[in-house]
């Protein structure tokens, strides 16, 4: 199985701050379900101590300061597990995006446009979606 380019994009972006990988990918709804996750996450296991140390060292310019102020290691592991399933989550959904659906009649659609695809390309000719082909028993017709 190859790795796919735009979810490898997107998990990288997820990695400096959820719901950034989500945006790339255009799931509004998701970026901003991350965003608000990792805040609220900060918000209820940082204490306000370890926050107002953090306004102090900032506003004196004293940025080595930052360090001196540790996050307790259940807020550090929390907001962890939140920025890697974050990750995660923005690889496979641009997985699935990538991956063409069928309709009933079993003809292959973009997952992007809906549109009916032609097998015979790597990509969507309506939208320009690149597409990866993993349907169990059928090969791409090379030209």
């Amino acid at each position: 199985m190859s790795l796919n380019r735009r979810g490898v994009v997107a998990a990288a972006l997820s990695v400096i701050y959820p719901g950034i990988g989500h945006a790339y990918l255009r799931a509004w709804l998701r970026a901003i379900g991350w965003i608000a996750l990792s805040f609220a996450t900060a918000y209820v296991l940082v204490p306000a101590s370890t926050i107002q140390t953090y306004q102090i060292a900032i506003q004196n310019g004293n940025f080595g300061a930052l360090g001196a102020a540790a996050l307790p290691t259940e807020a550090a592991a929390a907001l962890l597990v939140v920025r890697l399933c974050n990750v995660v989550d923005a690889y496979f959904l641009a997985v699935r995006q990538a991956t063409p659906a069928r309709t009933t009649d079993g003809e292959p659609t973009c997952p992007v446009c809906g549109k009916e695809l032609d097998t015979d390309l790597d990509f969507c000719p309506w939208c320009t979606t690149e597409l990866e082909w993993e349907y169990p028993g059928e090969e791409r017709r090379d030209a």
